[in-house]
């Protein structure tokens, strides 16, 4: 469970039930790459969660999806199969900057946020701060982060894990996996 970037950089959120919404996040991904990237840099997506919680297993189904998709075309850390969490993130990133060392990370991981904001996509500048809706405390990491607000924000968060609705995820996951591919699609063009 994530929070996004602490600095005043822009936040976008996406309502994963607007038809059109996925477009709109292609786009603005594109854009965001384009403007931080660089040609130099590598592009590596960094998916963050478990597959022991439904409401932090966001981040491995995306990369289970991507992983089916491109192969060895994007590199990817964190797939159900080898899940990227709280455990061994630090030891994750420590390898990512090792052999990719130049590398432009996209973060994605599940938050949680207002109830009104359920379904949402989040995208910003800046470091994710992974485990920070359930007061955890690892290392920001990521040139841009993505969050799908997978469940509300409350007193017992960590029982909000294990409570969220594995169609929320799975439709958030759909809405951010059309959105790379949309995006992926611009960046080869």
């Amino acid at each position: 469970m994530s929070k996004g970037s602490t600095t005043k950089q822009k936040i976008y959120y996406f309502n994963s039930s607007e038809h059109y919404a996925v477009f709109d996040f292609s786009r603005i991904l594109h854009d965001l790459i384009i403007k931080n990237k660089g040609d130099e840099r590598e592009l590596v997506l960094l998916c963050i969660g478990t597959d022991r919680a439904t409401g932090d297993c966001l981040g491995p189904i995306v990369g289970y999806k991507l992983s089916k998709r491109y192969n060895n075309k994007i590199t990817l850390y964190g797939t159900l199969n080898q899940p990227v969490h709280a455990k061994n993130l630090s030891e994750t990133i420590s390898l990512i900057y090792e052999n990719h060392p130049n590398a432009f990370i996209i973060a994605i991981d599940a938050s949680l946020g207002s109830r009104n904001h359920i379904g949402y996509i989040t995208l910003g500048e800046g470091p994710l701060l992974p485990g920070a809706g359930v007061n955890k405390n690892l290392p920001p990491v990521g040139d841009i982060f993505i969050t799908g607000i997978v469940n509300f924000s409350g007193v017992l968060d960590n029982m909000l894990l294990q409570t969220t609705r594995l169609n929320i995820v799975m439709i958030l996951a759909d809405f951010i996996c059309n959105g790379i591919n949309y995006c992926y699609y611009k960046l080869k063009t």
